[in-house]
């Protein structure tokens, strides 16, 4: 990543001036590592990559459950309300994304479903059958992501792998 001294970027082709005083060339970025060890600087490495719907950091998982959030005393946090602060886990948030899909596809034909309601006009059965795929496919979707229980069967759910699309990719068409 880069070169750091008291825990700041020391960028390439600038001076920068150590503790004691001492300003250092723009041209030290020639020096060897060594020289600039000596100096003082730091060599930082680029985090690792991760994917951040599924982790918050490099090798540090985010929950599949949701986590009631605590304080160092081991009580539980809470919100301005009084109420339990809650990190809802992957599962949840994944649920909750499969809603919104299925809201999303349903959308264009509520009006079908409206008009039945008002004036009693027959929803045609190739809509009727499309919204009932799409609210089963809802519900398997969401009965996968619960049977997940690990982090590594809930990333092959989502991404899918070579052999296989993500469950996520498959929604009913019209």
């Amino acid at each position: 990543m880069a070169w750091t001294y008291n825990n700041s970027v020391i960028r390439a082709g600038r001076s920068w001036t150590d503790d004691n005083g001492i300003k250092h060339p723009t041209n030290w970025g020639s020096w060897s590592d060594e020289e600039k060890t000596a100096a003082g600087l730091v060599w930082v490495d680029d985090p690792a990559p991760f994917d951040s719907r599924f982790f918050w950091s490099a090798g540090n998982p985010k929950s599949l459950d949701d986590v009631n959030e605590v304080d160092e005393n081991g009580d539980p946090l809470l919100d301005e309300n009084g109420d339990q602060v809650v990190t809802l886990g992957l599962k949840s948030q994944w649920c909750a994304k499969v809603k919104q899909q299925a809201g999303g596809l349903l959308s264009p034909t509520d009006w079908y479903v409206v008009r039945k309601a008002e004036a009693g006009t027959d929803i045609p059965i190739d809509v009727s059958n499309y919204r009932s795929a799409i609210r089963a496919y809802s519900n398997y979707l969401e009965w996968q992501i619960a049977a997940v229980t690990t982090h590594e069967e809930f990333i092959v759910l989502v991404e899918g792998t070579e052999d296989n699309l993500s469950v996520f990719a498959t929604w009913p068409e019209e």
